[in-house]
């Protein structure tokens, strides 16, 4: 008897503790998940009313863009799920091979057909592919891993600047090619900041500083380069010296921003979309959904980049490792410069580099790497509260 009552005390003490386990098994951050999903749903909508006038017009299919768009939200949810169940750490392996197919894709647009006088897409079929936006999460991997690999060798010359700076020279040499200004900005900005939290000094970029800046407005004067600069300047400062030409976009995004007043239009009432913002499914949404719901619309939508961020941030101090910290932050700050700077662009407070609203612009590429981007930080946080318990 004494030997039984063991047993079954021993059994049931098992059972509670696998119960108690399940019931308390780690799970990612709920309130990054609920901004993610709010963003996606908002953004759909939102996309589709500024898309369908043009979508019409140039494809004879309201439903052209937002067809598309849902699909690759689709993917990139299913993603995104997938990849918070899989331990980020499996990135560290995989941070070098992802660099250098990300690079060879974005090489082999150099030889695809332009799109609207630009070759930064690989088409395959009726799909296009845009291999920038693989980059981005390739940098943020690659300059984590360097990081956490050698923590000793950041503060030295050759390793922590001269490496990193190179890939991004690398990178920047083919994204110029392609015209992408805007992401070459964008990846700069972030491989600096990933640069700076891993280690690096900032003695290095202040000598850079000195040394770019310079050398850079010679460039522009020994190629004659600078009077088309100084124009570009012009018509940022003052868009309607040009009003059909370099300056139409701004001034028509600046009208859409002002019509819409405290509470907007409506959704879906938007004038400016009607042929008068160019491709207002893309860089300049933001004016479309200022037209439509007004300064509270645009509120919303700059609180729900607030709330992502400040989460972001916050799984990247309770990392458990120095890997996951840098990934987070990497990621963080991608997603938040990339709709700083393009609410930035469509009020004219930077110049026009043409830079998409995450989220929200159309573009099926972009849409699912932010997604699968967003499963890694949710990956992040649920290791972590694992490590806590």
């Amino acid at each position: 008897m004494p030997a039984e009552s063991a047993l079954k005390g021993a059994k049931g003490g098992g059972e509670r503790r696998v119960k108690s386990a399940l019931r308390e098994k780690p799970k990612s951050d709920s309130v990054l998940l609920l901004v993610t999903i709010i963003l996606v749903v908002f953004g759909l909508i939102t996309m589709f009313s500024a898309s369908f006038a043009n979508a019409y017009y140039l494809h004879g299919d309201s439903y052209y863009y937002i067809g598309k768009q849902c699909l690759y939200a689709i993917i990139g949810l299913a993603a995104m799920w997938v990849i918070s169940h899989i331990n980020y750490r499996v990135l560290h392996r995989l941070a070098l091979p992802l660099a250098i197919v990300s690079y060879i894709l974005l090489a082999i647009t150099l030889f695809m057909p332009p799109i609207n006088g630009a070759r930064r897409w690989i088409i395959i079929g009726g799909f296009t592919f845009q291999p920038s936006e693989v980059v981005k999460f390739a940098v943020i991997c690659l300059f984590a891993h360097l990081a956490s690999v050698k923590p000793e060798k950041m503060k030295g010359f050759k390793y922590g600047f001269l490496l990193p700076m190179g890939i991004l020279l690398a990178i920047a040499a083919i994204m110029l090619q392609q015209t992408h200004l805007s992401g070459t900005i964008l990846i700069f900005l972030v491989g600096v900041v990933l640069m700076f939290v891993g280690g690096t000094r900032p003695m290095w970029f202040g000598i850079a500083a000195a040394i770019v800046v310079p050398a850079g407005g010679a460039f522009l004067l020994l190629t004659d380069k600078m009077s088309y600069a100084l124009e570009r300047i012009e018509i940022w400062l003052n868009p309607y010296i040009d009003p059909l030409g370099g300056g139409h976009q701004i001034i028509q995004s600046l009208r859409a921003i002002g019509s819409g007043g405290l509470i907007g239009l409506g959704l879906g009432n938007s004038r400016q979309k009607h042929l008068y913002v160019p491709e207002p499914q893309n860089d300049f949404i933001f004016s479309i959904i200022c037209e439509e719901l007004g300064y509270v619309g645009a509120l919303f939508v700059i609180v729900l980049f607030l709330i992502f961020i400040f989460r972001g941030f916050a799984i990247a101090l309770n990392a458990r490792d120095k890997f996951g910290a840098l990934l987070a932050v990497g990621i963080t700050s991608q997603i938040g410069l990339q709709a700083l700077l393009n609410i930035a662009v469509v009020t004219g407070t930077v110049p026009n580099t043409g830079i998409s609203l995450p989220f929200f612009s159309q573009g099926g590429t972009s849409l699912a790497m932010l997604l699968a981007e967003v499963g890694v930080l949710l990956a992040i946080s649920r290791y972590s509260a694992m490590k806590k318990s």
